[in-house]
């Protein structure tokens, strides 16, 4: 069976390289984008099985990504897992009316966060 391909949406240089990193040693096929229109880009040509998107992206935010994705149909069934440093009850109640299916906040707790990725996947047909 071929490796799911997660999309890491993520402005920040050094934690994208590094959730990718950890992620492919899990063996996932990592994409990545370091912002919102380019993450929509991504996501309609590579189609990946999840998305991890920041909420805190330049040109359109996390939660407009999320909005737009929702809106397409090759896109409109991808899992999406919201991560963001802000992570009051307002932040989440917005990622999660964007379209977003989960809500993590940074730092990542990488354990977490693989067992929501785990169960997403799992859940998907």
């Amino acid at each position: 069976m071929a490796a799911k391909r997660i999309l890491i949406v993520e402005d920040n240089e050094m934690s994208r390289d590094a959730l990718s990193r950890r992620l492919d040693s899990r063996g996932y096929d990592v994409c990545v984008a370091a912002d919102g229109l380019e993450g929509f880009r991504v996501a309609r040509t590579s189609v990946p099985d999840m998305i991890l998107m920041d909420l805190g992206l330049p040109e359109i935010d996390g939660c407009e990504c999320a909005r737009r994705l929702r809106a397409e149909p090759v896109t409109k069934a991808i899992p999406i897992i919201a991560l963001t440093a802000h992570a009051t009850e307002g932040d989440r109640r917005a990622a999660l009316a964007a379209g977003c299916n989960e809500f993590d906040t940074k730092p990542i707790d990488f354990a977490a966060l693989l067992t929501k990725i785990t169960r997403l996947l799992d859940a998907r047909p």
